[in-house]
C-alpha cells in the first residue's frame, strides 16, 4: 500500500491532489468519540504492538514498552493519548484497498504475457524514470532479469500497481506474493478523473470495476488511458510473509484488515493510533492503526481502509468513497507541545 501502496481503489483513482492548508488541532475528549466504549479496544492493542516497537520517538516507546505489560487496552489509550483532530480545510474522505490475488506465472508463455519488474539497478529513488508508456511499449527493461512474474492482463497489472501488493497463483497452485519496492519518480495521475474529464462517466459513477470494464471493451484506448498515469510501481517478492498474515505495509509490517489503515505521514505519523468515524452506507467507528501510506493518500483529513486479500475483500473496498472525520491519537506529552505551539 507498500510497503508505500500506491493506492486505493475508489476516489484515489478519480481525484487528484491538491494544496493543502497549514493543519489546525483541535484536543478533543473520549466523550466526543461516537461509541467510543463500544468498540474492540483491544483488537486495536494488538495491531498497534504488531509495529510500536519500530518508532524510534523515546515517548512512544516508552508507550510501547508498557503497552507489551498486558493492560487494560481502553484505560491505556485514555490514560496515556490524547485524542487529536487535525484539519487542513479539505473534507474528509474515506476509501479503501485490498491485497489482490491474481492469476500469473514465473515463466513466460502462453497467456502469461505482462510482466512483473523488480526495482532495475539504475533507478534512483525521487528522480524521474521512464514513464509507465514507455516501459509497456518500448521495453527497455527487457533481458535484464527482472520479471517476477508474469500476468495475463494488462489491466491486473494495473490495478496490482494500484494496490502495491499481492498474490499471484501460481500454475501448480502455488502462491507468491509481492509487495511494494519502489516507483519510477513520476507523478501519480487519476485515471478515473480523465474519463470524468472527457465525458465518459459521472464522478459518482466512477469505481475500480468500472474502470476495469471500460478498458477491457476500448482495448486501444484503454490501453492509452493507462499510459496516461506516468507513474509505474516496481515490485519485490514477499513470499516469506506467511500467507495467514495481510501484506506489508509501509512500516515493513502485516497490516490487519478492518484494522489498519493508510494516512498521509505529513499530518500523521505512522504507528499512531487514529480513531475513524466513517459515514456512508456502512457506518464504521473503530481504532485503527496508521501502518500503511499511497501516493494519492494526502491531506490531514485522509485515509484508505485495508480490507483484506481476495476479490470480496476488493468489492467491499471499492464501495467506500464516504465522509466522516478521523481523530489522531497522540501520546499526551506530544499533544500537550502541539496545542502549547498552536497557541
Amino acid at each position: 500500500m507498500i510497503a508505500s501502496r500506491a493506492v486505493a481503489i475508489g476516489l484515489s483513482l478519480t481525484i487528484a491532489g491538491s494544496v493543502m492548508a497549514e493543519p489546525i488541532y483541535t484536543q478533543l475528549s473520549y466523550q466526543d468519540l461516537n461509541d467510543w466504549p463500544s468498540d474492540d479496544h483491544q483488537a486495536a492493542l494488538d495491531v498497534f504492538l504488531n509495529t510500536c516497537g519500530d518508532t524510534q520517538d523515546r515517548e512512544w516507546a516508552i508507550l510501547c514498552d508498557f503497552a507489551r505489560t498486558g493492560p487494560d487496552p481502553r484505560g491505556f489509550f485514555e490514560k496515556f493519548f490524547r485524542p487529536i483532530l487535525i484539519e487542513d480545510g479539505e473534507p474528509m474522505l474515506f476509501t479503501g484497498y485490498f491485497e489482490p490475488e491474481l492469476p500469473g506465472s514465473r515463466i513466460w508463455g502462453d497467456a502469461y504475457q505482462y510482466p512483473i519488474y523488480a526495482v532495475p539497478d539504475d533507478l534512483v529513488p525521487g528522480e524521474p524514470y521512464y514513464t509507465r508508456r514507455q516501459i509497456e511499449e518500448d521495453r527497455p527493461l527487457r533481458d535484464q532479469g527482472l520479471e517476477l512474474a508474469w500476468l495475463t492482463d494488462p489491466v491486473d497489472l494495473f490495478f496490482l500497481q494500484v494496490q502495491g501488493s499481492g498474490r499471484i497463483r501460481l500454475p501448480d497452485g502455488t502462491v507468491m506474493r509481492v509487495g511494494y519496492g519502489g516507483k519510477n519518480g513520476r507523478d501519480y495521475s487519476s485515471i478515473g478523473m480523465k474519463l470524468v474529464e472527457r465525458g465518459v462517466f459521472a464522478e459518482h459513477e466512477v469505481s475500480a470495476a468500472v474502470i476495469r470494464n471500460w478498458v477491457a471493451q476500448n482495448r486501444d484506448e484503454g490501453r492509452a488511458l493507462l499510459w496516461e498515469n506516468e507513474s509505474y510501481v516496481f515490485f519485490r517478492e514477499v513470499s516469506e510473509v506467511p500467507a495467514d498474515l495481510g501484506p506489508l505495509g509501509a512500516m515493513n509490517r502485516s497490516i490487519t484488515p478492518y484494522r489498519s489503515i493508510a494516512v498521509d505521514p505529513e499530518f500523521v505519523p505512522l504507528g499512531a493510533p487514529v480513531w475513524i468515524e466513517k459515514e456512508g452506507a456502512e457506518p464504521m467507528n473503530r481504532l485503527m492503526v496508521a501502518q500503511d501510506t499511497g501516493s494519492a493518500i494526502k491531506g490531514a483529513q485522509r485515509a484508505d481502509i485495508f480490507f483484506g486479500t481476495g476479490d470480496q475483500a476488493g468489492l467491499e473496498a471499492g464501495q467506500i468513497k464516504d465522509g466522516g472525520r478521523m481523530v489522531v491519537l497522540l501520546p499526551a506529552t506530544i499533544a500537550h507541545r502541539l496545542m502549547v505551539a498552536q497557541r
